[in-house]
């Protein structure tokens, strides 16, 4: 009975990490969506060469433009959840340090 409490009160509240950790994940959400990105953008000029080596010019330029597009996509979409966490954990912090 007491865990059910625990886990209506953690709903309720809502489950936080701790600052630092919040920062922390942040930089490694940076870190995968920058990681993402480059592998999309590697798949995309391997298949943009596969398809100039074998007389294809149209498909190896949608095979480069979509791995360039999707490795934007990845980038930024890793930036913008890893600077939120980051905003996140550092707005935690302040408020510690404020309510000492």
């Amino acid at each position: 009975m007491k865990s059910g409490f625990l886990i209506v009160a953690f709903a309720v509240m809502g489950w936080s990490q701790s600052p630092a950790k919040d920062v922390g994940s942040g930089a490694a959400s940076i870190g995968k969506g920058a990681a993402h990105g480059a592998a999309d953008v590697g798949k995309g000029t391997a298949g943009a060469a596969a398809n100039l080596a074998t007389g294809h010019p149209i498909d190896a330029a949608t095979s480069l433009g979509s791995g360039v597009a999707k490795g934007g996509m990845h980038a930024a979409t890793g930036a913008g959840k890893g600077v939120g966490k980051i905003g996140k954990g550092l707005g935690g912090g302040l408020k510690k340090l404020t309510h000492l």
